[in-house]
């Protein structure tokens, strides 16, 4: 009788989800520390929530208008009794947990209370190109603060936030509009009626992720989503938010709206506006915004007041804006292509409201990590990939007492060391281990330079250069291994490391 074939697990990770090896992982600390002191700078404090949320914290502004688990990772909690368990849900952003936690610790927080916060994130959408289920953000917020001063703060925070990691000045723009702008051209035009507010919110819903597409989907899938729908390259079709091709065409000369100057943008969209009280005071915030802006020095190259961004979350009640890059990539079929929006944010005065039942301004903005490491892969000003650590290697197992001693000198140096913990019986897998682990320098000790005092270290970067480039007259004038007595391995070490950077 044949035995039954073991099925074994797949070894990969699930779709839309991938691994982060040593440099990556390094590269994004470094970013997240960056960003940290901007935002601590500007006076915000750190704040940790966990990954888990109710999903009735979580709110229906979620793609999940109808269903608790679509555009979220939710499971039902197992009670017993009679009573059903609480939905919960992975955290969809950063920004519905911080309206949760200032709802529950409101009367021990500061008023404004600023915070940021950063983590991964959680998202149940299509994969795909770039774009994963698990990814890093990085938010900060003002909460309690209803003037528009916290707003224009955020925007130039963020503008300084994108030159501290790296990205130079005209290479971004930071964009900003005011949802009550949009609201009060759709007002005047007749594509919605503020006065039925159930159906107001769920067709403006359907405008604002219909507009946010704009970069993406061009004028024309645009037009489409404002229309019946739209069927994409896979074939799946997004129904329309079943405007008029006249109430497109309105929305659609809003998303033009945009002139050579802030002045002339704002007269433009007080044009649009008309009689709209709301949409006057949209255009009244902008104009504060501006000038605060231009106070700290915030020109229309870092900073501009546009239109076409409206961002597609349904909680933002006032001013929007979006961090974008600038500066040309090829994608995967060598095509030019701008990279398009790495950080977004707004107003959102009504999230908090839900859980207190009293208003509560806030304002923050949202980076995503995980596009900005690859914006700066893609623009060559990634940092060079993290350096390995120096490797003792092993030439008598009887000694590895002496080998971690070494090690142990070196880490209580600040230098990163390891013992090498394979098979020792090959000294060539030993220097092979060395080099995929990107180490600067090994240290090596047999018998022989242990009865003298004295160890060899060998300049790893040095020696790979040398076997490329030099000729043998340059290699005895560089010679990549030197004797040092054991006394002083850690100095040695250290200039050796230092040498290598300059």
């Amino acid at each position: 009788m044949a035995k039954d074939k073991i099925r074994r697990p797949r070894a990969e990770t699930p779709k839309g989800f991938r691994d982060y090896f040593g440099a990556e992982v390094t590269a994004r600390a470094a970013m997240l520390r960056r960003i940290a002191e901007v935002y601590h700078a500007y006076g915000f404090d750190a704040l940790e929530t966990s990954g888990v949320e109710t999903v009735e914290a979580l709110g229906k502004f979620l793609p999940d208008v109808d269903r608790p688990n679509e555009g979220v990772f939710a499971w039902q909690e197992d009670v017993e009794g009679a009573k059903p368990g609480d939905w919960l849900a992975l955290r969809y952003d950063l920004t519905a947990p911080l309206a949760r936690v200032y709802a529950q610790h409101r009367n021990d927080l500061p008023t404004p209370y600023r915070r940021y916060a950063m983590g991964p994130v959680w998202r149940n959408e299509k994969p795909g190109p770039g774009r994963f289920r698990q990814f890093y953000q990085c938010d900060a917020d003002t909460v309690g603060a209803p003037s528009v001063a916290a707003d224009a703060e955020i925007c130039a925070m963020l503008a300084d936030t994108l030159e501290a990691v790296g990205i130079s000045r005209g290479d971004y723009i930071v964009r900003v509009n005011n949802r009550k702008v949009l609201n009060g051209v759709m007002e005047v035009a007749g594509v919605l009626d503020p006065s039925e507010p159930e159906k107001f919110a769920a067709e403006r819903g359907i405008v604002l992720r219909a507009i946010d597409k704009l970069d993406r989907l061009g004028t024309n899938g645009v037009r489409a989503l404002l229309g019946e729908g739209r069927k994409d390259d896979s074939g799946d079709f997004t129904k329309g938010a079943g405007l008029g091709a006249e109430q497109a065409e309105v929305v659609m000369g809003f998303m033009e709206a945009r002139r050579d100057t802030a002045p002339e943008t704002l007269a433009r969209l007080r044009e649009l506006v008309g009689g709209s009280a709301m949409g006057a005071e949209g255009v009244d915030e902008l104009e504060t915004i501006a000038a605060l802006l231009d106070a700290q020095g915030m020109g229309p190259d870092r900073v501009v007041i546009d239109p076409s961004v409206v961002r597609g979350l349904g909680y933002y009640t006032g001013p929007v804006f979006e961090a974008e890059l600038t500066f040309e990539i090829l994608d995967e079929k060598g095509r030019p292509r701008q990279f398009g929006s790495v950080a977004g944010g707004g107003r959102y005065d009504d999230l908090v409201k839900r859980f207190t039942g009293q208003a509560v301004p806030a304002t923050g903005v949202s980076i995503g990590v995980d596009r900005l490491l690859a914006a700066l892969a893609a623009k060559g000003r990634s940092e060079a990939e993290a350096q390995g650590p120096v490797v003792v290697t092993v030439m008598d197992r009887d000694r590895m007492a002496d080998y971690q001693a070494m090690a142990s000198e070196l880490r209580a140096a600040g230098i990163r060391a390891e013992v090498y913990l394979g098979n020792p019986k090959n000294f060539g897998n030993q220097m092979k281990y060395a080099d995929r682990r990107g180490s600067p320098v090994a240290v090596i000790e047999g018998g022989d330079e242990k009865d003298r005092g004295v160890v060899q270290i060998k300049d790893l970067i040095l020696g790979a250069q040398i076997a490329q480039n030099a000729t043998l007259e340059e290699w005895k004038d560089r010679p990549s291994q030197i004797e040092v007595p054991r006394a002083e391995l850690v100095a040695r070490v250290r200039a050796m490391i230092e040498g290598q950077s300059s």
